[in-house]
């Protein structure tokens, strides 16, 4: 039987962990580093948020989690991806299986093209749920309605009946958590779910993933680049820059206290309610390309405190307060 480990600080179950994680993509010109030396863990019954602005490596980084990216020019080139004590790097595709969807499950940004428009509900939900468990195709479609009531969809039955294109973007989008929670997954990944939902649904999306940890105990990586969903659903918060973790904290230090350039810079430009006119702080220039990275630490031409050092190297990442980690060389002392 699998153990999971516990950190000797604070005896949290370590559900996952991340270590020293490198993806590269090959092209014909060149080696693109995509992902570069992440590391990071989620605790059992944790929500980790995951942040920064679109091309900054998150989406690659969780779906290699499952190894999901895949084909002849995708290299995992190092690390370690430990989730209960098994380097899911190191597995055969017909052992990932056993994982993907059952132990972890993963929500993608966009319900519509995650979903088969030519599949009823009911065929795909229970499709998924009988790869993991031996079940009657009746048997299945009766847990699948349990869980359709569980994310409040009315009607369960009769929704199961239904395709993809006839229900709204918040049906379908619970559609997809309740297909990550069907198979009793510990890990679910949610990559943006609430970015293509109004104000109103997507609160009432969050709300129910909260609810829904709550009764069954699983984890979340949350992905997005809306610091305000975080705020509200992270227990804690790794901020992402060029393939690169640069700073992780608690939700409340991240907000309060950051300390990296980038980090600071995007809670600036947040909108907050004492604003009428003023224009919104923003961070000068773009995320780099992958085939474009500056050397050294990837936001430096981007950077108000930058120093020559920024230009050469990437700084390792220091324990700035327990639980808070940055990787800027103004915090390290020569």
């Amino acid at each position: 039987m699998n153990t999971i480990r516990k950190e000797n600080d604070n005896q949290k179950e370590v559900l996952l962990s991340v270590e020293h994680l490198r993806v590269n993509f090959k092209t014909d010109k060149a080696i693109l580093n995509a992902v570069e030396d992440v590391s990071f863990k989620v605790y059992r019954g944790e929500t980790l948020g995951i942040v920064g602005e679109s091309g900054c490596g998150k989406s690659i980084t969780c779906m290699s989690i499952m190894k999901l990216i895949q084909g002849n020019n995708v290299i995992y080139e190092d690390g370690k991806i430990c989730f209960e004590d098994v380097n899911t790097l190191s597995l055969s595709d017909k052992a990932l299986q056993e994982i993907r969807g059952k132990e972890i499950a993963y929500i993608f940004q966009e319900p519509m093209t995650a979903l088969n428009p030519l599949y009823t509900i009911g065929n795909q939900m229970s499709e998924a749920l009988r790869l993991h468990v031996k079940i009657s195709k009746k048997e299945a479609l009766k847990q699948c309605a349990h869980y359709l009531e569980k994310v409040k969809i009315p009607n369960p039955n009769e929704v199961l009946m239904r395709y993809p294109f006839s229900l709204s973007g918040g049906m379908r989008q619970r559609v997809m958590i309740a297909m990550a929670l069907i198979t009793n997954s510990k890990l679910i990944i949610a990559d943006e779910p609430t970015t293509a939902l109004d104000v109103t649904i997507q609160a009432q999306i969050l709300d129910l993933m909260k609810e829904l940890q709550g009764e069954f105990g699983c984890s979340y990586i949350f992905i997005t680049h809306d610091l305000g969903v975080i705020s509200e659903v992270s227990d804690r918060v790794a901020v992402m820059y060029g393939g690169r973790i640069v700073e992780c904290a608690d939700t409340d230090t991240m907000f309060e206290k950051a300390k990296h350039p980038y980090t600071i810079g995007l809670i600036a430009s947040r909108p907050h309610g004492e604003m009428v006119e003023d224009r919104l702080p923003v961070i000068p220039g773009n995320v780099p390309s992958l085939n474009n990275k500056p050397q050294g630490c990837p936001f430096h031409p981007r950077c108000e405190a930058v120093m020559d050092q920024c230009r050469k190297s990437f700084p390792e990442a220091i324990t700035y307060a327990p639980g808070h980690t940055v990787a800027c060389w103004q915090y390290i002392k020569e």
